[in-house]
């Protein structure tokens, strides 16, 4: 078996991770981590560097993630990529095919502010009927099974 987990070195893919480890622990899959870091969109030498930190940082984190699950009997492997990420991760589910994608929900925390929870209470209750713009997007036009999972209760 196959599977995919997109993969960002957030709160949110380490929820993800932690739930391929437990729902997949039967089956030890082989797990590809795709990790896609997005163009600053700036030629400035300033955004350059932003761009390398980000790419190391998430390319180390996948390593590290991969790590845990070939700790744990897995198979893994780590796929960076660069551009947008509903595309790049589009494409590596046509080019390798897996057996099914995994991510995370996108979900918002609030901070102290009452203010800002009311706000973020409405627009996680918005959030409740949609899924984030890559899980939206990728629900519309992958080729396997996508398995979402939930972020907002952890």
């Amino acid at each position: 078996m196959e599977v995919m987990l997109a993969y960002d070195h957030s709160r949110n893919a380490r929820i993800a991770l932690d739930a391929v480890k437990r729902l997949f622990s039967e089956q030890k899959p082989t797990v590809t981590l795709i990790s896609v870091i997005e163009d600053p969109g700036s030629n400035t030498s300033a955004s350059d560097e932003m761009f390398q930190a980000q790419y190391d940082e998430q390319k180390r984190g996948a390593e590290q993630a991969a790590a845990e699950l070939v700790a744990e009997g897995f198979t893994a492997k780590v796929l960076v990529a660069e551009g947008d990420a509903r595309k790049m991760i589009l494409r590596a589910t046509q080019e390798r095919r897996p057996d099914v994608l995994v991510m995370a929900r996108h979900s918002y925390k609030p901070d102290g502010n009452f203010i800002t929870r009311r706000l973020d209470a409405i627009v996680e209750e918005f959030d409740h009927m949609t899924f984030g713009s890559v899980s939206a997007f990728l629900a519309r036009r992958v080729q396997c099974p996508l398995l979402i999972i939930p972020t907002h209760g952890e």
